[in-house]
């Protein structure tokens, strides 16, 4: 099945804005941010609108109907990712936040100095610095698996690396540089041989491809909403609930709690237990709307789209001279072309491509090592959703050629 984008376009509003007299947005930075169809903005103005009050606290109606829409949208999420139960999806703030729970809860639970921890040089810094952190205050060892030339993993590394007893394995399901889609099923198979936990970073992956957690056999998956047509504020943090109900409570106040005395507390059960204070209630409708649209698509529909997109983009851009661009092949990355331009620093390319309403990032993403790793201070990168059209990676290119001619 093709994707009809002139359809589905019609329901992202913002993208018929002008940002300039006579010039349409072309959005090219939805590894970002994506932008949000009709439905999941009736979904946040409806809760406003009806049925706005607090949750699981009140009897009265409002509160009735708030508590079954927050907990109707966890269990929408649970199945978008194929979750054996509810319980096991915490709501956060976004995969930073859920990569950053796992690491103040599981991670400082259960290990010492010494204990080794895996990760890869395409970490996006939410990926990094939790384990610095507790690298610095616990003593761990932190191992990378290292990126080839074509930007891929070297899984002959990394079983080396397996030998060395780690205790967890934390790695991106998909680089937001490079597009890279890392062999996840086979990297957890060979950490759990090896007696490690898994963390799968689905920042990118989940928005833009089937993910189905019991396949994976992952033992955490972080993703966000706001990169996968829901709203901003709002994360979620897949666990194996003997592990979730093992963990200690990330932070303290109402709602994790099930019982508190002046010297002693009990936590609640999961997923309460992390979930401390008034959560975004809004916004975990929004996302439970934003499942709901992506699900009525189809996410291999929506994966088949972006590669058609992806390849179109590649071929395109390899045919400016001067341009280089990063990582694998189409076959083997999702919908993210990040590249450099001879003599031209990224942040003046994307300047350029604006007065054109063409809309990239520029920088290191978020991912300073890895720009180290190819010798590289910043990249332009262009990416691409279910919205985008061939027309605008034509927009791209002809916007690029006007960079090269207003730098020579």
């Amino acid at each position: 099945m093709s994707l009809d984008v002139v359809s589905i376009r019609r329901q992202f509003p913002i993208l018929d804005r002008e940002v300039r007299p006579g010039i349409k947005v072309v959005y090219l930075d939805s590894t970002a941010t994506s932008q949000k169809p009709e439905p999941v903005i009736e979904a946040m103005n409806e809760y406003y609108r009806r049925f706005n009050a607090n949750i699981h606290r009140g009897v009265h109606t409002l509160a009735e109907e708030a508590t079954a829409a927050y907990e109707l949208a966890r269990e929408k999420i649970a199945k978008f990712i194929n979750a054996p139960a509810a319980r096991e999806i915490i709501y956060t703030r976004n995969t930073t936040e859920s990569i950053n729970l796992v690491a103040y809860t599981w991670a400082r639970a259960n290990l010492k100095a010494g204990d080794l921890v895996i990760l890869t040089e395409m970490e996006h810094h939410s990926n990094l610095v939790p384990w610095h952190i507790l690298a610095a205050e616990r003593g761990i060892r932190l191992e990378f698996i290292p990126v080839t030339n074509d930007g891929l993993l070297d899984l002959d590394v990394y079983r080396s690396l397996l030998s060395q007893d780690p205790k967890l394995v934390s790695f991106t399901h998909m680089s937001n540089v490079l597009g890279t889609i890392t062999p996840a099923a086979e990297i957890i198979k060979l950490a759990h041989e090896a007696g490690a936990i898994t963390v799968v970073d689905g920042a990118q992956s989940v928005p833009h491809l089937k993910v189905d957690v019991q396949k994976l056999d992952a033992d955490f998956l972080a993703f966000s909403a706001h990169k996968m047509c829901g709203p901003t504020g709002i994360g979620a943090l897949y666990g194996k609930a003997d592990l979730l109900e093992a963990m200690p409570p990330f932070m303290g106040g109402g709602d994790m709690i099930k019982e508190v005395k002046l010297r002693s507390f009990r936590p609640n059960s999961i997923p309460a237990k992390f979930e401390a204070g008034t959560p975004a209630i809004a916004e975990s409708v929004g996302f439970g709307a934003a499942v709901d649209f992506l699900t009525s698509i189809g996410m291999e529909n929506v994966a088949a789209h972006e590669h058609e997109i992806t390849e179109y983009a590649l071929e395109r851009l390899e045919e400016i001279p001067g341009v280089k661009v990063f990582g694998p092949s189409a076959d083997k990355k999702g919908g993210v072309a990040s590249f450099t331009f001879d003599g031209v620093h990224p942040h003046d390319v994307a300047q350029i491509l604006d007065r054109d309403g063409i809309a990239v990032r520029a920088g290191h993403h978020c991912a300073q090592p890895l720009h180290e790793k190819f010798g590289i201070p910043a990249t332009t990168r262009a990416s691409f959703y279910l919205y985008s059209t061939k027309d605008e990676v034509d927009k791209l290119v002809e916007g690029i050629y006007k960079v090269k001619k207003v730098f020579g």
